[in-house]
C-alpha cells in the first residue's frame, strides 16, 4: 500500500555527504514503488524538524525514512524525537541504535551472547602519545563513528603522534583493538532472516571510507567464497547480534576471518550497523538485490517494516 514517507538525509556528522547520497537514492527508489515522498536535509536545529514532522495545517508523513548515517542520525537521538512525536520511521529503536553505536557497549554484548570479537581495549587518545597500548599491528578507532571514519591500522613504522592529531576531533577516548589479518566479511538481515555474506576486497590498505564510496576501489563478491562453515557461522552472529540488541528492518553486521586458523576460529565481528548505507555502491542493498529483491521493494518492506513508537 502507499503512503507518504519522508526522508531524512543529511545531518551534521563526518557521514554527511554519504548521508545525502544514501537519501536521494532511497527517495528515488520509493517513489518508483508508488510513495509520496519528501526529503528533507537534517539541520541542527530540532523546532525546524519538529514543525516539518508535524506540520500546522494538520496531518504529516505517514513514515519517516531514516537515512541519516553517523552521530546523532542512528545513535538513538533522532530516534528519540521521532518516539515524542509518536511517528512510525524505519530502522531500529533508540536502545538499539545507541547500543550498537557505542563499539565499547556492543563489544560487551556481542561477548555475553557467545560472540568472538578482536581483543581489544579504550585508552585515553593522549596516551597514545607514551607509547604503543598494544603490540604492533593495531587498530584505532573513534568509539562511535560508522562508515570506517577515523579508522587507523597502526603498523611497524607509523608515526602514533600523527594518529592521535587525527583522532583528536572524535573525542578524549578511543578504541584499541588487536588487527585481524585475512578477509572482510559483511551480513545483512532483514528482520530475522540473514540475507547472505558478502567478501570485500579493497585495492586499498583496508576497506575505509574511501574504499567504500569510491566505485571501483573494492571487489564485492557475493556469495563470499569461503567455506560453508565459516559462511553459515557469519550468518548466525549476524542474525543472533541483530535480535539480541532488538533490531527492526535491515542491519548488516561486519566481520573479520583469519583464514590462516582453522574451521571458525579465525571469524571475529567488528560491529552492527542499525542504518548501513544505501548508496549505490552500499553492501546491504546489494545482497537483496542477490536475493532477488529489487531497489523499490525494498524500499516498500523496510517502510511496511518501520517502527511504531509505543
Amino acid at each position: 500500500m502507499s503512503c507518504t514517507v519522508a526522508v531524512l538525509m543529511g545531518g551534521w556528522s563526518p557521514e554527511r555527504e554519504v548521508s545525502l547520497v544514501s537519501g536521494k537514492a532511497c527517495a528515488e527508489g520509493l517513489r518508483e514503488g508508488g510513495h509520496t515522498v519528501v526529503e528533507y536535509d537534517v539541520k541542527r536545529d530540532l523546532r525546524a524538524l519538529m514543525d516539518f514532522l508535524r506540520p500546522v495545517s494538520g496531518g504529516g508523513p505517514d513514515v519517516v525514512f531514516n537515512a541519516l548515517h553517523g552521530k546523532y542520525g542512528e545513535d538513538g537521538c533522532v530516534q528519540g524525537v521521532l518516539e515524542i512525536l509518536a511517528v512510525p520511521y524505519t530502522h531500529s529503536g533508540v536502545l538499539a541504535s545507541a547500543i550498537a553505536m557505542d563499539k565499547p557497549m556492543s563489544r560487551h554484548v556481542f561477548t555475553s551472547i557467545g560472540i568472538r570479537v578482536a581483543h581489544g581495549k579504550v585508552v585515553e587518545r593522549r596516551s597514545l602519545l607514551a607509547g604503543d597500548p598494544m603490540p604492533r599491528p593495531y587498530v584505532v578507532k573513534p568509539i562511535d563513528q560508522g562508515s570506517s571514519v577515523g579508522v587507523h591500522i597502526v603498523r611497524e613504522g607509523d608515526n602514533l603522534a600523527a594518529v592521535e592529531v587525527a583522532e583528536a576531533s572524535f573525542g578524549e577516548k578511543v578504541l584499541v583493538e588487536k588487527f585481524v589479518p585475512g578477509r572482510e566479511l559483511t551480513v545483512a538481515v532483514m528482520h530475522d532472516k540473514p540475507v547472505g555474506v558478502t567478501e570485500l576486497r579493497p585495492r586499498t590498505r583496508f576497506y575505509d571510507y574511501e574504499a567504500k564510496y569510491t566505485e571501483g576501489i573494492t571487489e564485492h563478491l557475493v556469495p563470499a567464497p569461503i567455506p560453508a562453515e565459516v559462511y553459515e557461522q557469519a550468518r548466525q552472529w549476524a542474525l543472533l547480534a541483530h535480535q539480541t540488541l532488538g533490531c527492526n528492518g535491515l542491519t548488516r553486521a561486519d566481520f573479520r576471518w583469519d583464514d590462516s586458523k582453522p574451521r571458525t576460529e579465525g571469524l571475529v565481528m567488528l560491529e552492527l550497523n542499525t542504518q548501513p548505507g544505501m548508496t549505490p555502491l552500499s553492501l546491504a542493498p546489494e545482497q537483496a538485490k542477490w536475493a532477488g529483491i529489487s531497489w523499490p521493494q525494498l524500499m516498500t518492506w523496510m517502510v511496511e517494516h518501520a517502527r511504531r513508537p509505543t
